[in-house]
């Protein structure tokens, strides 16, 4: 018991000190975890797991939209792929299809990918001078 409070006082220290662009990060690497838990869910027929996992990778996605800033021209293309998601992420639970989740993390893996390039270029997300 002592280990898995020791790990999670671990996990939220290294939130708690992370930077927006490190937060933003463990989102994307979360919606993955999530996404990937789920598939794996559907093909053992746990049907409950895999809708309680889809719905985290919604909840993960639903905090991308919300903190989105609209003054940016680009939030509203990120909007629109996100309710792309939201929608695909609806049908595949409710079908419990995984196909539609495959594509699903195939585009979060590109939008994480992409970030962790934008960190490295922003030294982490702070601006280079």
């Amino acid at each position: 018991m002592a280990i898995k409070s020791g790990y999670a006082a671990y996990a939220n220290s290294k939130i708690m000190t992370a930077s927006p662009a490190e937060l933003t990060l463990m989102l994307y690497e979360g919606s993955i975890k999530f996404c990937n838990r789920a598939i794996m869910a559907i093909d053992k027929g746990e049907i409950e797991n895999a809708h309680q996992n889809i719905m985290r990778v919604e909840r993960i996605v639903e905090e991308f939209q919300a903190s989105l800033d609209h003054s940016y021209p680009v939030a509203e293309d990120f909007d629109n792929v996100y309710k792309y998601l939201m929608q695909s992420l609806v049908e595949a639970n409710m079908k419990k299809d995984k196909e539609i989740l495959e594509e699903v993390l195939e585009h979060l893996r590109g939008m994480c990918d992409t970030w962790k390039e934008v960190m490295r270029l922003t030294n982490n997300g702070t601006k280079v001078s």
